[in-house]
């Protein structure tokens, strides 16, 4: 008989890790379905009633998501522009029940190519917030997901938060998602950017493409590019087909792979021109 545990302190949680390995289960979105009409096979750990756990909480130097937030609570938080990708990625992972009890710690455990919470995060610089009864640690998301289904999170730790660092200067950001229709799909590519601004001009920029690689990656290259660059410049000219050169997309039922890299182009070409023009 598989062991149910649902502890109601962060520290129990952490003492059932070490004790013994534990499938963790928080909003159980993508846990469920990929088990309908078989029994539970492993015991499993429930964070659901680890309220310390929940919520967006700004600090000095970051926002703080804590792992059993949901899509729904992150967002109605109230959060500056830089967020707004997260937030439209989370609009569009899958209906409203699914955003209810979905977490965004989650998506990122999950650590599928296609998970849209990747790429918002990726371009926010975020890391994750690991705990054990050791200690606690911070990778760095590229860090973290190692590759499909594939994380760095040791057996007896805990993904307790993911920490999204305050930008250096005003910044806004964008997602956008190519799928067979517009809602509940899995994506053919995505996209998100960040945008910071000084003056008339972009400070920084950070641009992550999802679900055409093995995991969601940074464009560095054409980051480079957009450094400097005028705000009343068309910032979509930028991009160039060479910049998207370290992307791996695959030949699969949802599209091709040159579809795919064509149409990450064409996202990214989009975003940021939106982010030009409202900047």
């Amino acid at each position: 008989m598989s062991l149910y545990l649902r502890p109601t302190r962060t520290e129990e949680a952490l003492e059932r890790l070490a004790a013994a390995p534990l499938t963790v289960l928080a909003g159980g979105t993508d846990h469920y379905p990929a088990r309908v009409g078989k029994p539970l096979a492993e015991d499993i750990l429930d964070i659901t009633a680890l309220d310390a756990l929940r919520g967006v909480r700004e600090t000095k130097e970051s926002w703080r998501i804590g792992a059993t937030t949901s899509w729904s609570q992150l967002i109605e938080a109230k959060l500056p522009p830089a967020f707004d990708a997260l937030k439209q990625a989370a609009r569009e992972v899958g209906g409203a029940q699914i955003q209810n009890s979905g977490t965004v710690a989650g998506n990122v455990c999950n650590a599928s190519p296609a998970a849209d919470g990747v790429p918002p995060l990726l371009a926010l610089d975020a890391r994750v917030e690991l705990a054990s009864t050791q200690g606690t640690r911070s990778l760095r998301l590229d860090e973290y997901i190692l590759g499909p289904r594939r994380t760095a999170r040791r057996a007896d730790e805990l993904l307790t938060a993911i920490l999204v660092p305050k930008p250096s200067n005003a910044a806004r950001s964008r997602f956008l998602k190519l799928g067979a229709r517009r809602y509940l799909v899995i994506s053919i590519a995505m996209v998100a950017a960040v945008i910071e601004t000084e003056g008339d001009r972009v400070a920084a920029a950070r641009v992550a493409v999802g679900a055409c690689s093995p995991v969601a990656q940074r464009l560095p290259a054409l980051e480079q590019a957009l450094a400097g660059v005028a705000l009343d410049e068309i910032l979509g000219s930028r991009v160039r087909a060479e910049h998207l050169a370290a992307l791996a997309p695959i030949d699969d039922p949802r599209g091709s792979a040159r579809y795919r890299n064509e149409a990450a182009q064409t996202l990214i070409a989009r975003c940021l021109n939106e982010l030009g023009a409202q900047a």
